[in-house]
């Protein structure tokens, strides 16, 4: 590739010379393109075994225009996995789900994180990838962290209309409820290689799919519309012995 370097234009804009025409025009094309290419290098090999260069080829941009984007090889990682992170909640948020009723929103919901973890086996990869490193770059960042807040608020106003509603029972915890979902989700998807061998099926095939998806939002349902126990009866006092 060329090698380049920075200058200044009159007007005072940094240009780095010897990218392509395309990435000094849109240089939020490039990033986004580099971090693309970045979230499948890092699902398919790790932190350790990426290549920069295979990124940066596969972006179709110099390798060195990478690292002004991004600094370093970590950097890169933590913005794929950030990257990745935003997809899903911007997907979940997208639902508006106060304009839906509160069992057909919670069905909605379900069926998103459902899809997403269907479509996005990168997504899978890379949190693999990032629990064997017990989080440790994502600890580093705020902004994942953000990201939770909204879909909590979401969930706490989704559960309190079901609950004035009639439909959903009292006390529940939205991040336990979502935690539950997306494990259900997860788990399939992430073990779906030894699932599949060890019962003999195809989990993957498109009914395989459809039941999983339709036995997880039932679970879910379930629990929420499940009423809360009655008060333990007092126990009635033993009869008193025979004279």
């Amino acid at each position: 590739m060329i090698p380049i370097e920075a200058r200044s234009e009159p007007d005072g804009r940094a240009v780095l010379y010897g990218e392509s025409l395309g990435a000094r025009r849109d240089p939020e094309r490039s990033r986004r393109a580099i971090l693309e290419a970045a979230v499948r290098e890092f699902a398919s090999h790790g932190i350790g075994g990426a290549r920069v260069s295979r990124i940066a080829r596969a972006a179709g941009v110099n390798k060195r225009m990478l690292y002004h984007y991004f600094g370093n090889k970590e950097a890169l990682y933590l913005a794929a996995l950030e990257s990745v992170y935003e997809r899903i909640r911007a997907r979940e948020l997208a639902l508006e789900v106060d304009r839906l009723g509160p069992r057909e929103a919670m069905r909605a919901l379900v069926a998103t994180v459902w899809s997403h973890f269907v479509e996005h086996p990168e997504f899978v990869s890379l949190l693999n990838s990032e629990n064997l490193y017990r989080a440790r770059h994502l600890r580093q960042s705020a902004r994942i962290r953000g990201l939770q807040s909204p879909l909590v608020a979401m969930l706490e106003r989704l559960l309190a209309r079901g609950v004035a509603a009639g439909q959903f029972r009292d006390g529940v915890d939205p991040v336990q409820l979502y935690l539950s979902i997306a494990g259900l989700c997860y788990f399939y998807v992430s073990n779906r290689f030894t699932l599949s061998a060890a019962f003999g099926r195809d989990l993957m095939e498109p009914r395989a799919l459809e039941e999983r998806l339709a036995h997880v939002t039932e679970m879910v349902m379930a629990y929420l519309e499940r009423r809360q126990p009655c008060a333990a009866a007092a126990p009635r006092p033993a009869p008193s012995p025979l004279a």
